[in-house]
């Protein structure tokens, strides 16, 4: 098994004012690229070819998946947002300009579908996560309303055995009191502070305020194919 989990930047080391900034700014010149849709598969032999690198957003049905794609590029129609959960059915694939792949998984811990079939998902989501050489990160999404459930385990303790690095993005974060946030976003670290795989950075977003959004574009930028930061300036 391939490790996926590469090695990323001294997060111990200070990050200056214009260091952040241009991290930012990077992150902001990708995601306004050109980005479509590349294919749609429910099975492993129609996976398009592994030639970007690949981020792929994991989470339960209705934690808001589609929504935090499209306000990360600014594309309100581009993933498909559904009001009934368990809609997703199939790895869906975007292409960021040339430079990264986004991958929005079906959702897992619910679906208004027979139980064979949810069965299937999670096996094709399995084996996508465990063999995809190409896969970067995966972000766990997490409903900031409800916190961690067994489901998301059972996928963190899955992705630790496969050396799938992954990182907490919470969602729907203008939901609830900053002080229930933030109570949280401490109970998932606690819960995360020694899984192999995890990134140590939780995020806290909102689709709709547009909270958390630049930092999570500035995190998924640093993994994209031939990015340069732009000069920081003094």
């Amino acid at each position: 098994m391939a490790d996926h989990a590469p090695a990323g930047p001294n997060l111990t080391a200070p990050v200056t004012d214009g260091e952040e900034a241009a991290r930012i700014e990077a992150g902001r010149l990708l995601f306004a690229k050109e980005c479509g849709f590349v294919a749609g598969t429910a099975t492993l032999a129609r996976l398009p070819s592994a030639s970007l690198p690949e981020v792929a957003f994991a989470g339960r049905s209705n934690v808001g998946k589609s929504s935090l794609i499209n306000a990360l590029t600014g594309r309100n129609g581009l993933a498909r947002a559904s009001n009934t959960p368990g809609r997703t059915q199939q790895i869906n694939f975007f292409d960021l300009g040339r430079r990264l792949m986004l991958v929005d998984l079906p959702g897992y811990g619910y679906a208004q579908a027979p139980k064979n079939q949810v069965a299937e998902w999670n096996a094709l989501v399995e084996a996508y996560l465990k063999g995809r050489t190409v896969l970067r990160r995966t972000c766990v999404l997490i409903d900031s309303r409800h916190g961690l459930k067994d489901s998301d385990d059972e996928v963190m303790t899955m992705l630790d055995k496969s050396a799938v690095n992954y990182q907490i993005v919470l969602t729907k974060a203008d939901k609830i009191k900053p002080s229930a946030l933030e109570t949280v976003r401490a109970e998932v670290a606690a819960s995360i502070a020694k899984r192999p795989a995890a990134h140590p950075e939780i995020l806290s977003t909102s689709a709709e305020s547009g909270l958390g959004i630049a930092q999570l574009r500035a995190n998924l930028t640093a993994l994209a194919l031939n990015v340069a930061l732009p000069e920081t300036t003094p």
